[in-house]
């Protein structure tokens, strides 16, 4: 689960099949991690770790200007993309082991006070700026949400916040997640263990760049990700498939999981319940977890959400909206779906043109 950040089935077919070749290209980003991804689009890259105050390594990149330093094809930002603790490219901590279920006892309330402040400060020090501008997507702005309401002093290092797909309240989502509501804390755990939460398998990457890079496949493989998502078929690269599915899911905890299913069940936005007073005393000096107010938020905040998009159902976002303290500008895009804004062929005309044009626009005033 990815945030941006700116500143200035074992199916192996023969070829043949039914009398036709089958076509059969797999993406060299398929394999590739992201500093080579980013390298192979010919893009300069730095790696950061990133270490928390509670001990977490975040792994973070740098993509400090475009292609030679060129403003003719690139808006020439120095970007950087962030990692939550626990999935694929942040797993190491200092002192706990990703085998131990006290490394995976985290939600979204670790990844708000703890992981966006330290990436933060470190692109902060690193580039010598004073303030950033925040491209969240999905989690990435719960995350955000839940950090600048609650760290007035975070907050003020935000030159504006960019939420794509936002999602704050999950009352009304459509996702499969919500089926993990209907079970007790307790199956879900002998369910899915204690630990890693859909974490990237051999498997998948095999069906990925084995059977999702044949055109024979596409449809089913692109029907997967719609029934997760939402559906928008005309809007997706379906000669790139086998790059979306082997870079995720990049995993979680069940706790986190957990953590969302609660959100579901209470249609609000709260903190992690620890399932007893006594343990909720000990976290929030409170018997019971404390809800985020996010319109104590005042970042200057620009959304986009999609009419197709089953993980932000449209109910939740007409109920975050008049909650956004600061919010500048709004736009509703009827054909999207929640990783449109990410993977969408039009996203550049749909969201990134204004995007860009309202950062250029903030950084004259």
């Amino acid at each position: 689960m990815w945030w941006v950040l700116a500143t200035t089935c074992c199916m192996f077919l023969p070829g043949p099949i039914y009398g036709h070749i089958q076509e059969i290209i797999t993406n060299p980003e398929a394999n590739m991690n992201i500093s080579e991804i980013i390298s192979y689009w010919g893009y300069p890259y730095e790696r950061h770790d990133v270490v928390t105050e509670d001990g977490y390594i975040l792994g973070t990149y740098r993509i400090p200007h475009g292609k030679g330093c060129s403003r003719k094809a690139d808006s020439g930002y120095d970007v950087w993309l962030g990692n939550s603790r626990g999935n694929t490219w942040s797993r190491k901590h200092l002192r706990l082991s990703p085998k131990s279920p006290e490394y995976w006892a985290f939600s979204l309330d670790e990844m708000a006070k703890y992981d966006l402040p330290a990436t933060i400060n470190l692109i902060l020090e690193k580039s010598g700026q004073k303030q950033l501008f925040y491209v969240g997507h999905s989690q990435g702005t719960t995350i955000a949400f839940i950090a600048f309401s609650t760290n007035p002093e975070l907050a003020k290092k935000i030159r504006m916040f960019f939420a794509l797909a936002p999602v704050v309240t999950v009352k009304y989502t459509q996702s499969p997640m919500k089926k993990l509501t209907t079970l007790s804390r307790k199956a879900v755990k002998i369910l899915f263990g204690d630990k890693m939460f859909s974490t990237h398998t051999w498997l998948e990457q095999f069906i990925a760049t084995k059977v999702c890079n044949r055109k024979l496949f596409r449809q089913l493989c692109s029907n997967f990700l719609f029934s997760l998502s939402g559906f928008d078929p005309q809007n997706l690269n379906m000669s790139r498939l086998d790059v979306y599915m082997a870079q995720s899911p990049a995993g979680t905890s069940v706790q986190n999981m957990l953590h969302w299913a609660q959100a579901v069940n209470s249609g609000q936005l709260q903190a992690f319940d620890w399932g007893n007073p006594d343990q909720n005393m000990m976290h929030f000096n409170q018997l019971t977890p404390p809800v985020y107010n996010i319109s104590k938020m005042r970042v200057p905040t620009a959304m986009w959400s999609g009419g197709h998009d089953v993980v932000a159902d449209e109910k939740d976002t007409k109920n975050l909206l008049p909650k956004v303290a600061n919010l500048i500008y709004y736009k509703e895009i009827p054909h999207y779906n929640h990783m449109d804004f990410y993977l969408g062929q039009d996203a550049p005309q749909e969201v990134y043109r204004d995007l860009i044009r309202m950062m250029e626009e903030s950084l004259q005033n």
